[in-house]
């Protein structure tokens, strides 16, 4: 098959997808039947090479097949005698919704914010600046992943430019990792955070925080890791984490069974915004490691 070939395919399943979001169920189970032709599409791993190039398919509707949203927050400067606190860390969700799930609502909560408010009020007495861009599809998302490195999204490009740190959060499955199975039996705990991006630093203190949150967590660039965790480790020097004024920021990998624990009902994009708060303090957990991190990060870089 082609490129021009695949793309056309992958392009006739997006187009059914969005049709069953909005006439509903019976569009699917016509999915389910379809000819192998598309059916081969749906599992073809062809991507848009951009974001650019996911905007302008006639195909996707805003708000509909995909949504963005983003905060930033305005700070003031006006005294000359006195120096005021900025925006030193912003947390991007790239994959979020359906794509890679759990990243959003991880996002909205590591920012300060509740993932279940869709006005999206503050829980948390200190916020962060925050981008997610999120699949809405009631099926087939996978289709909307752009790969990091590729991310040319202005509002995502413009706030990591503009901050010293990002952390950016993804997910990926246990049996990608290849981790060495003496330390993580596959029968044993596949919830487990790969700590990535060029910021030594940062990594160094997620993988301490998380750690003793309760969780597991590796540093993608550990001797005993890194050759296996080299696709999972955020060193392209594209990569949004890494587009920061410092030139150096923090990813992570979440496991499907370490995003679907931070929840009491993680099937949907609505039951994890209701849910949560009822996973018995693991999503609370985990947020607040990622912003002691975050914290200590930040105590190095005084305003000067």
């Amino acid at each position: 098959m082609t490129s021009t070939e695949r793309t056309a395919s992958r392009r006739t399943v997006l187009t059914a997808l969005a049709a069953a979001a909005t006439v509903g169920g019976p569009i699917l189970s016509q999915l389910a039947t379809a000819a192998p032709a598309v059916a081969a599409a749906a599992d073809d791993p062809v991507e848009y090479p951009s974001n650019t190039a996911l905007y302008k398919d006639t195909n996707l509707v805003e708000g509909t097949s995909y949504s963005r949203r983003y905060r930033r927050h305005q700070q003031f400067d006006l005294k000359m005698g006195e120096k005021y606190d900025f925006p030193r860390t912003a947390v991007l969700a790239l994959h979020g919704g359906g794509i890679e799930i759990g990243t959003s609502e991880l996002c909205l909560g590591i920012a300060g914010y509740s993932p279940g408010d869709s006005a999206g009020a503050p829980v948390l007495p200190t916020v962060h600046d925050y981008f997610m861009f999120e699949g809405l599809l009631s099926s087939g998302n996978r289709a909307l992943h752009v790969t990091s490195k590729n991310c040319d999204d202005h509002v995502a490009l413009s706030t990591a430019a503009s901050h010293l740190n990002v952390l950016s959060l993804h997910g990926c499955q246990f049996d990608q990792l290849k981790l060495p199975t003496s330390a993580f039996p596959s029968t044993g705990n596949r919830a487990v955070a790969v700590v990535g991006g060029l910021n030594p630093e940062f990594r160094t203190a997620l993988v301490t925080e998380i750690r003793n949150a309760g969780f597991q967590a590796v540093d993608a660039f550990d001797s005993r890791y890194s050759a296996t965790l080299a696709d999972f480790n955020g060193s392209h020097v594209t990569n949004p984490c890494n587009l920061t004024m410092l030139r150096k920021g923090a990813q992570l990998e979440l496991t499907t069974e370490l995003r679907e624990s931070l929840f009491g009902d993680s099937s949907s994009r609505s039951a994890r915004a209701a849910t949560w708060n009822q996973s018995d303090g693991r999503f609370e957990g985990f947020r607040d490691a990622c912003r002691r991190a975050i914290a200590t990060v930040e105590a190095g870089q005084p305003i000067l």
